[in-house]
């Protein structure tokens, strides 16, 4: 397993693969970046209801450090599988992203649409040397964002749309 973004282009399957598309994957250092944030939330819960629960020594106060452990073993097992299923694609009119493996989902975000184009990272994004861009468009319904990209196509991708995003409107 590499850290570094690839591309997939897997056989169509449905209204979330359409065919002749060469989808651009995020990078698998958001796996650990994610991980990382869901461990801070749950490990310190868990540990401060152990710590509660050996001190009052009643069996039922396990229930809600038990329930933390299990929702970091679920994390462990998902979260990999979820940045692998995120991906993005260039078309000539428009921009397509897609996530998600239960509940799929693809945002098509036509270039026209675009009003401008941000590149954010916090500071465990920035320790993982990863980004997120987001595209704010007309309807705040449509904004779409793509997380765990290299900075370096994070800057290409927000160039590159923003360029595209002004020859539409140009041409309106």
């Amino acid at each position: 397993m590499t850290d570094q973004p690839g591309t997939t282009d897997a056989a169509p399957s449905g209204p979330f693969d359409p065919p002749g598309i060469v989808w651009q994957r995020v990078s698998l250092r958001l796996v650990s970046a994610r991980l990382l944030t869901l461990g801070l939330w749950l490990v310190v819960p868990a540990v401060a209801g152990g710590v509660v629960a050996v001190l009052t020594s009643t069996p039922w106060v396990w229930i809600a450090p038990a329930v933390l452990v299990i929702m970091m073993v679920v994390a462990v097992l998902l979260v990999p599988r979820q940045v692998r299923a995120m991906g993005y694609a260039e078309r000539d009119d428009d921009l397509l992203i897609r996530k998600g493996i239960m509940f799929r989902s693809l945002v098509v975000v036509p270039y026209g649409r675009m009003q401008y184009v941000d590149v954010e990272a916090g500071p465990v994004a920035r320790r993982f040397r990863i980004a997120q861009v987001q595209l704010h468009t007309a309807s705040p319904g449509t904004d779409a964002t793509i997380d765990g990209l290299e900075p370096s196509e994070a800057e290409r991708l927000r160039d590159r749309l923003a360029s595209r995003g002004e020859a539409r409107l140009a041409g309106l």
